[in-house]
């Protein structure tokens, strides 16, 4: 509200300056006298029309009528007069407007107009056009109009005051008609132009496209990229290199890349929250076999299952373009950067791969039992086994780097940041780890079961657990800062950015929490709420998605907490069909389903949110 305030005083001020018609000696105002009655010969008819009232006394009459000049404020998205200097009507469909050969009105006017009827010539509109043809003009007009003359300038807004008091709505109407035309101005014209691309800045981005279509010169500065930088910097567009630059509809006419940029993040947002009747691309593989992990980068989709290989789909084409092979057990848990792929197994060895070859880079041989989670940072991943241990591998090189040893059970979530290792595991235990050196930093205790999942920031380090709560540590001391209770059940899934954490669990509920008070935000439930466990979970574009054992991927407002619509909604919903992983980025969307009891065959659905461009370019 501040904002269009200004907004408002900017415009208004400018318009001040450089649009009103300049103030005369007559435009001193009295204390009106209550007791002051006109002479009878001074009643003026309606019908009058003769070019002897000052401007300045119709201003008064504007503002009698809460019209003044300020109403120019409600022709920002307005088009210009119809007509031009020389007073005849521009072409139907075509508005003057600055450019080559532009007078602008100051330059029309030679002096200052002293009527209203100099100021109507001076805007190019004939006195003729305005006379009331309806009869005769009453006896006695021209020795009032004579008498009106003569008073003062205080005298003659007395009398128009009186004169507004006694006229009916239809006569009040006729006279907006025809003062407030000559008091509208193109003030972004008449500007600077870098005054007036500093008022537009003010205008939203909705606005802005919408003065775009008033007149050229002002959709000339409306594709001002500077302006549309700003714009994008506003919403979070930090670049536009990567929008698909579009080509001008009208030859001559440049777009903005950042308008571009800013048109194209819009339009995908809301392919996202509201949909589209376009069917996903359907992906089918791994026969009947569970998906167990999800991963895509750029074009390249890469999924893993319990049928012991990983596959490379096309994101654009939907093709298999290779299945890399060479595990002798279920493939548990995957890594993905660029197109280099890291994958563990129930074969207790994690393998490297070129996405793009479909080559094993590296076997990484270490582990004694199965290579349960892993976290892949820069050129270095770590993994985490059954075997109770973790170990920290130089991704290039395929070589064994540390051996992390103090849990006691199974190690079943990994977090590393480049810096600190954390880990969680069966024995109830999360454990901070200097990979470096080798040494357990912190064991943070307090969990009375398994922990299941895990997010670390660097700051705080989240663990979830099959005792139903969760637990927000401070990654240096150690300590436990808030125990987030709410759930039911197992916690399967987190997702931390920003302070803000969001959980999943096996009660079918999504929470939203700021872990910085502990306090829970929302719950996301209600009448479309999951029916069943919370498989999978991701956050983007202040957006939450939620998969689940009912067969559905839902669409969350992050800030709101409410439920905008169902992205997937399997046709076996509800008896057996089951979306097991979701991967999201800004444009796409991809999920792993399938079904425990043959009821929906095992695939991958890919939703692309950015198609409109791409079916511009094919066209």
């Amino acid at each position: 509200q501040t904002k269009d305030s200004f907004t408002r005083f900017i415009v208004c001020l400018f318009v001040c300056l450089f649009v009103a018609v300049p103030p005369t000696q007559e435009d001193a105002v009295p204390v009106r006298n209550p007791a002051y009655k006109p002479p009878v010969s001074s009643v003026v008819s309606p019908s009058s029309r003769q070019g002897s009232i000052t401007s300045s006394s119709l201003r008064r009459v504007s503002h009698c009528l809460s019209l003044s000049p300020s109403l120019c404020l409600n022709l920002q998205m307005k088009r210009k007069l119809d007509h031009g200097p020389d007073g005849r009507p521009f072409p139907s469909g075509k508005k003057h407007c600055k450019g080559n050969g532009y007078l602008s009105p100051s330059s029309l006017v030679p002096a200052t107009p002293t009527t209203f009827g100099d100021l109507r010539l001076a805007n190019g509109h004939s006195a003729q056009r305005r006379r009331v043809t309806s009869g005769p003009p009453p006896s006695g007009l021209q020795d009032w109009l004579h008498i009106f003359q003569t008073w003062s300038g205080p005298e003659r807004l007395l009398a128009l005051d009186e004169l507004i008091d006694r006229c009916e709505t239809s006569q009040v109407k006729h006279m907006m008609q025809v003062i407030e035309p000559q008091f509208q101005r193109d003030f972004i014209s008449l500007l600077p132009k870098e005054l007036a691309l500093y008022v537009l800045t003010f205008l939203a981005p909705r606005d802005l496209l919408q003065a775009a279509q008033t007149c050229r010169y002002w959709r000339i500065l409306a594709e001002d990229n500077l302006l549309w930088r700003e714009k994008c910097r506003e919403e979070g567009i930090s670049d536009c290199a990567s929008s698909r630059r579009r080509k001008s509809a009208r030859p001559g006419v440049a777009v903005s890349p950042w308008k571009s940029a800013y048109i194209r993040q819009h339009r995908i947002e809301n392919n996202w929250r509201q949909g589209d009747t376009r069917e996903p691309m359907v992906l089918k593989g791994h026969d009947d076999h569970v998906i167990t992990c999800l991963q895509f980068s750029g074009d390249l989709i890469v999924s893993g299952s319990d049928d012991n290989t990983l596959k490379v789909w096309s994101a654009i084409t939907g093709k298999c373009l290779r299945t890399l092979t060479g595990h002798t057990g279920g493939v548990w848990c995957s890594q993905m950067a660029v197109a280099t792929v890291i994958s563990g197994s129930t074969d207790r060895t994690l393998r490297v791969w070129d996405a793009e070859s479909g080559e094993c880079v590296h076997t990484l041989y270490g582990h004694t039992s199965t290579v349960r989670c892993m976290h892949l940072h820069g050129n270095r991943v770590v993994s985490g086994s059954r075997d109770t241990t973790l170990r920290v591998w130089d991704v290039a090189s395929g070589r064994c780097e540390h051996v992390l040893t103090g849990h006691v059970a199974a190690v079943r979530c990994v977090q590393y940041d480049g810096r600190r290792v954390v880990s969680g595991g069966y024995d109830y235990m999360v454990k901070v780890w200097d990979p470096e050196t080798e040494a357990c930093l912190h064991t943070l205790q307090g969990h009375t079961n398994r922990v299941y999942s895990l997010q670390f920031d660097g700051v705080f380090v989240v663990s979830g657990s099959l005792d139903t709560s969760i637990r927000v540590w401070d990654a240096e001391t150690g300590g436990c800062v808030h125990t987030l209770t709410g759930h039911q059940s197992l916690t399967s899934g987190m997702e931390l950015r920003d302070n803000i954490l969001v959980s999943g669990n096996a009660d079918s509920t999504v929470r939203v929490w700021d872990v910085r008070t502990g306090q829970c935000l929302h719950t996301l439930q209600g009448p479309n709420k999951h029916q069943s466990a919370v498989t999978c979970l991701q956050f983007c574009r202040g957006l939450v998605l939620s998969s689940s054992d009912d067969g559905t991927v839902k669409l969350w407002d992050l800030r709101t907490g409410a439920w905008l619509r169902d992205v997937v909604a399997l046709q076996s919903r509800g008896s057996g069909g089951v979306v097991w992983r979701i991967r999201a980025s800004d444009t796409r969307l991809v999920c792993a389903a399938g079904s425990r009891n043959g009821t929906e065959e095992t695939k991958l659905l890919v939703l692309d949110f950015d198609l409109d461009d791409k079916k511009k370019e094919t066209e």
